[in-house]
């Protein structure tokens, strides 16, 4: 891992804030796993059952040993959850959200068989983007730091050394030559536009620039006199309210992959010779239309690196910038990580076996487009990391599952760490098997006696169509259900499961979608259809998962419906029971009462009336937005801590402190800011872009906190 020496990390401690106290199993757990970190062993299992708190285990291991995490997720929903809840108990720390920047994806490819040439499309979430960038950003610059990131993040990422060698720092008082502090801004892919002022721009009026770094949700202002740096500020991008005035400013570029002009000219030297070399190899093989191909694609590309500094598909030629051997790993988010980075695995029984196969699903296809001359062999390289080069990047690891995979039993030769008594006192679901003759017969009585207690019931079938078909026959039958497989779109899956848990159907039909990460405390039946057919949906862990969507229910059940008891459902059984036993043992010994587990609607609708009831009884007019947080390098402009997916903000500068420090904001303004950020809230709930709408909720109700401090202190 390279060392970055050009920034020294802030150095502030992990502090959990929560009315919570370790229960149950997590102080056992808790205790017994920082034992292991601190004795150097490498690898530690945590086997946590469905709603142990496994999430504020990993918050007060990272408050105990005070270390960097990385948490590793097999997707992006459960990342966004697991940033959400320790974003709420680490609300002082930099809590970081890394997952791919892309609504939409479709990688380049060719199909021979066809002569088909898909070319690449996608569709960039511009605020992930900045998530990624602001992970990056305090990864270099502090070091009480978690990033909750999906797989992706050992897909290839920009050098961190030559991200921080092309920084702006810059210092009230420094002279430099204006139109080259532009053109040092053009060279870190920013972009000038005078007229629509947004994140990755800067704009230049007289000798007063003004910047919006790629990460950031406030704006810089550079203001020079000749060549001298007059003044430095961070403002308002919208309103123009300065915010801080600051002594020294970083700026990092808005690209992972930025060169200088001396790296670029070496990548593109490179680039030429590899052309020349790979042209000599197609034309001699008589592919004259694979060599024609390639000439004018990769011609065309150099000439947009030498006149723009960049190109699309530049990744491409990561290996050539980053001045890499043929075949190297190329940097991941890892290489931003001091040495000592402590690395989450969530799910693992999921998440390892995704990490080792997402190099050999992305090089395939790249061997294609270059075999037909799309791409020059140094494509390859622009990869995700192997498994071997994976494990020679990470240290001391915590793998947390319900259902541990062999690789991690192995690594620690199965002693694991166990946290299964919930401190809720709830306890694992009963199971109870059933005959298959007659099963939708007796699962629509259960079904009905589910929803006369007001309960909500999930139905796992093994096809798609079965789930449909299901799904058709139950609505028939007067029962509001609905189906959720693949083929269900991204967002509807999400409002699907917002509408189970609100009551406006009571039945939901899926396959393996039903399975791991989804916390429905609704639930209080599960029904598993042909439960003895052995195989990937009816394993052991499947098994174990899908009971695991009926523990968050005081009074939850699994009905299994089968002819036989497979070796898979004995074991699922078998664990099921022992976990109950284990519960059960300890609620009778300290006189808990299970109570039900509850937890927030995903889409926070409930939240918004009860935010809008508040926001009438405390306004009715608007304002201005004040200071998000404090950057942590000195004089790096304000932060805006919002986390992604529904997190809520940092904690910082607040209004008052702003108005303290020589601003006078009015309470109008605040006021006309609170009303017009919550439009915005609804109008991203309709929508559907719900992690919007938690993130605006979670800012007007920090400026409903300050707009009181201003009422009470008579500002």
């Amino acid at each position: 891992m390279r060392p970055v020496t050009d920034l020294q990390r802030k150095v502030a401690p992990f502090e959990v804030i929560t009315e919570m106290v370790p229960a149950g199993d997590q102080p056992t757990a808790i205790a017994e796993i920082e034992k292991r970190i601190r004795a150097g062993e490498k690898d530690t299992v945590l086997l946590g059952a469905t709603g142990t708190g496994k999430t504020a285990t990993v918050a007060w291991l990272a408050e105990r040993l005070d270390r960097p995490v990385l948490v590793m997720l097999p997707n992006k929903t459960l990342a966004a959850q697991f940033a959400n809840e320790l974003r709420e108990m680490m609300p002082h720390n930099a809590v970081e959200y890394f997952v791919s920047y892309y609504d939409y994806y479709q990688p380049e490819a060719y199909v021979p068989q066809s002569d088909t040439y898909i070319e690449k499309d996608s569709s960039i979430n511009e605020e992930v983007e900045r998530l990624r960038h602001s992970a990056t950003n305090s990864l270099l610059t502090r070091r009480d730091t978690v990033v909750v990131a999906s797989v992706s993040c050992i897909y290839g990422l920009g050098t961190p050394q030559e991200y921080v060698d092309r920084m702006l720092r810059i210092r009230v008082g420094d002279t430099m030559d204006r139109d080259g502090l532009l053109r040092k801004l053009v060279g870190m892919q920013y972009a000038r536009n005078d007229l629509a002022f947004t994140r990755g721009t800067f704009r230049v009026r007289g000798d007063t620039i003004e910047i919006i770094p790629q990460y950031e949700e406030l704006a810089v202002r550079i203001e020079m006199f000749g060549d001298e740096v007059e003044r430095l500020s961070t403002l308002h991008p919208l309103t123009g309210e300065v915010i801080t005035e600051d002594q020294e400013l970083y700026v990092f570029p808005a690209s992972h992959y930025v060169a200088g002009d001396e790296r670029m000219e070496r990548a593109i030297a490179g680039i030429e010779a590899e052309l020349t070399q790979r042209l000599a190899e197609l034309e001699q093989a008589g592919k004259l239309l694979e060599a024609q191909r390639l000439r004018m694609r990769t011609t065309y590309d150099i000439e947009m690196m030498r006149q723009v500094g960049s190109c699309s598909g530049i990744e491409n030629y990561s290996r050539h910038i980053d001045g890499r051997e043929q075949g190297s790993a190329p940097n991941t988010l890892l290489d931003y990580f001091p040495e000592d980075f402590l690395l989450v695995v969530d799910e693992s029984h999921q998440t390892v076996p995704q990490i080792g196969a997402m190099y050999e699903g992305d090089v395939s296809r790249k061997r294609v487009l270059v075999d037909h001359g799309f791409r020059l062999p140094s494509a390859i390289d622009n990869r995700p990391l192997t498994w071997d080069e994976f494990c020679g990047r990470i240290g001391q690891t915590i793998y947390l599952s319900a259902t541990p995979g062999p690789y991690e039993l192995q690594r620690v030769g199965g002693d694991v760490v166990e946290q299964v008594i919930r401190p809720t006192g709830l306890v694992d679901p009963q199971v109870i098997i059933k005959p298959t003759k007659g099963q939708i017969d007796d699962l629509l009585e259960e079904i009905r006696v589910r929803t006369g207690r007001n309960e909500r019931v999930l139905v796992t079938t093994l096809t798609k169509k079965m789930s449909e078909d299901l799904t058709d026959y139950l609505l028939e039958n007067g029962v509001r259900a609905r189906y959720l497989h693949s083929e269900v779109d991204t967002l509807r899956r999400i409002e699907l499961l917002r509408e189970l848990r609100i009551g406006e159907f009571d039945v939901l039909v899926g396959i393996n979608l039903l399975r791991e990460g989804l916390d429905l405390p609704e639930v209080s039946l599960v029904a598993i259809l042909d439960a003895d057919k052995e195989g990937f949906l009816r394993s052991a862990t499947s098994l174990i998962q899908t009971i695991g969507r009926a523990a968050r229910n005081v009074s939850g059940e699994v009905h299994m419906y089968a002819d036989r008891v497979t070796p898979s459902m004995e074991r699922a059984i078998d664990e099921t029971n022992r976990r109950r036993e284990k519960q059960v043992a300890y609620n009778v010994a300290h006189g808990v009462d299970p109570q039900p587990l509850r937890k927030k609607i995903a889409d926070i609708l409930d939240q918004m009336i009860r935010e809008d009831a508040d926001t009438q009884e405390l306004l009715g007019g608007g304002g201005r937005q004040q200071s998000r947080g404090k950057s942590p390098v000195p004089g790096l402009s304000s932060r805006a801590r919002a986390a992604t997916a529904g997190a809520g903000v940092g904690a910082g500068v607040t209004g008052l402190e702003a108005a303290a420090a020589g601003g006078t904001a009015a309470r109008g303004d605040l006021v006309a800011l609170i009303q017009q950020l919550s439009d915005q809230m609804h109008a991203a709930a309709a929508e559907l872009q719900f992690e919007v709408a938690a993130r605006l909720r979670d800012e007007i109700k920090e400026l409903k906190h300050e707009l009181r401090g201003m009422q009470a202190a008579g500002v």
